[in-house]
């Protein structure tokens, strides 16, 4: 589940992330740390340096994938966390916001960037789907009642079912479907804006690059060394 969250008391950014993913990155540290500690207690010589470099790899790159995604979507800029990248997109720059089976920011260049934090889920889709349809079978059969018991007990019923019933909240949607609508709408209302103008920048993520590319490099000739 991908939820939103305030970036802070004073920011009018909203905050997307993903929860499983947060939840598995938070397991598999756990998990990586157990072994590894163990490893480094009842090991000996080579083992040691072996496992030190094996975390310096596998930490950041869990952590890449799974803490460290998210997207800010403020009022002038849709700013997007991935694993190796943060992109910084003026809205005046984004073209369309897309989902098929990845959600993408497209710019006015043709460029596309995936958004990490907000993935999609063919099984979320399905299961809304689902409840779509039997939400709109249940108001054909309440309406259908309503106009055997005559115009006025229905135009009643009606009433009731629009403040409480399955159309009260419009169409059943996957979650990551309803957060792309809300930047599709943000986008749509602030693309003209003269403060959400400017130019695309992207950054590396090197806290992230450097100390995975240094644990491979010691793994490979710890490896080669025998």
């Amino acid at each position: 589940m991908t939820s939103p969250e305030s970036q802070s008391p004073e920011s009018k950014d909203r905050v997307y992330r993903s929860a499983p993913a947060i939840a598995g990155g938070v397991m598999l540290l756990a998990i990586a740390g157990w072994l590894g500690v163990d490893a480094l207690v009842s090991g000996q010589g080579r083992t040691q340096w072996l496992t030190l470099a094996v975390m310096l790899l596998v930490v950041p790159l869990v952590v890449a994938f799974t803490l460290r995604p998210a997207v800010y979507a403020g009022d002038d800029l849709l700013r997007i966390r991935n694993p190796f990248r943060v992109i910084a997109l003026p809205w005046g720059q984004v073209a369309a916001l897309k989902s098929a089976y990845s959600n993408e920011a497209l710019t006015e260049s043709g460029t596309k960037y995936q958004l990490w934090a907000v993935p999609v889920s063919l099984r979320a889709r399905k299961k809304a789907a689902r409840q779509e349809m039997r939400a709109t079978a249940q108001a054909r059969r309440v309406m259908g009642r309503d106009e055997g018991r005559g115009s006025a007990l229905g135009m009643r019923a009606g009433q009731g079912l629009g403040r409480g019933g399955p159309e009260a909240e419009g169409p059943a949607r996957a979650e990551t479907d309803r957060i792309m609508d809300e930047l599709r709408g943000l986008h749509e209302a602030r693309h003209g804006a003269e403060t959400a103008q400017g130019e695309v920048t992207v950054r590396w993520a090197y806290e992230v690059v450097g100390p995975a590319a240094a644990g491979a490099v010691l793994v490979a000739i710890l490896l080669a060394l025998g």
